[in-house]
């Protein structure tokens, strides 16, 4: 299948330095691929090269021409003093096909929001807004900018769960930024540890046990960091409800076999 991006070989230089060069990579449709890195490694810029926002110094860089693109962006500016509702921010930018907006609002499971101000959303609803609003447009590519900021671990992993849900939806591409490896959900195909250049890339465990990456963020980094690892045994209804590999049916994903029982017993 043909790349939605690839790069080969690409820089960007600006005040008299490399802020990244020397970048490959080829991202299609269906994978998930995660830059990580400190602040200042390069991250945002090897995105906006990748995505034709900025322009290459050095390399080149080929985007497939019917490449579309939905983006949740690391900050959002937003007069917090103007009274608007999830279901209008949706519209903000030019109006989607109905049929695809009421699809991206079940897919994400914030039907319930809509009716709600912007300004009274956990970090997580708002992170599940943008990305409604991202995925209405149906776009083959998706780049997430910190998309778990302002979330705690267990609204981090819920995220991490429906971003790949969505990968698997739409059968789209998603390119992730990241600060570390803290928790990066295990459908990740492989991830780019940037320093101003690739420090090392693959698998989110092969990244972590390289002396690249620990060099990078030091010898506490085995320690404090963990990869989330999980099996995806099971899909979200539009109800909300679980429907397991083994057909039960359960309100939540996180059960044990006594409350699945007990869930099919009710059931009948």
């Amino acid at each position: 299948m043909d790349a939605l991006i690839t790069m080969r070989q690409a820089g960007f230089y600006r005040d008299n330095r490399w802020l990244v060069q020397d970048i490959d990579l080829d991202l299609r449709e269906g994978e998930v691929v995660t830059l990580i890195g400190p602040n200042g490694s390069g991250k945002s810029t090897t995105a906006k090269l990748a995505l034709g926002i900025l322009k290459p110094d050095a390399g080149k860089i080929v985007r497939r021409h019917d490449l579309k693109v939905g983006y949740v962006p690391q900050k959002l500016s937003i007069d917090w003093t103007m009274p608007l509702t999830v279901a209008r921010f949706l519209d903000l930018t030019g109006k989607v096909n109905q049929t695809d907006k009421i699809s991206a609002i079940h897919e994400t499971d914030i039907s319930q929001l809509l009716k709600k101000n912007v300004q009274s959303l956990s970090g997580g609803e708002f992170q599940r807004v943008l990305l409604a609003r991202s995925i209405a447009r149906k776009p083959n590519l998706l780049v997430l900018d910190e998309p778990v900021q302002g979330v705690d671990f267990k609204g981090e992993v819920e995220l991490y769960e429906l971003i790949s849900s969505i990968r698997d939806i739409l059968s789209c591409g998603i390119l992730m930024i990241s600060h570390d490896l803290h928790v990066v959900m295990a459908k990740t195909d492989r991830v780019l540890c940037l320093n101003n250049h690739i420090c090392c890339s693959g698998t989110p465990k092969s990244v972590i046990e390289t002396k690249q990456y620990r060099d990078l963020f030091g010898d506490r980094a085995n320690n404090i960091l963990a990869v989330y690892e999980h099996n995806h045994d099971h899909q979200h209804l539009p109800d909300g409800r679980v429907l397991h590999e083994d057909g039960t049916i359960t309100k939540t994903c996180h059960h044990n076999n006594k409350n699945r029982r007990k869930v099919m017993k009710d059931a009948r």
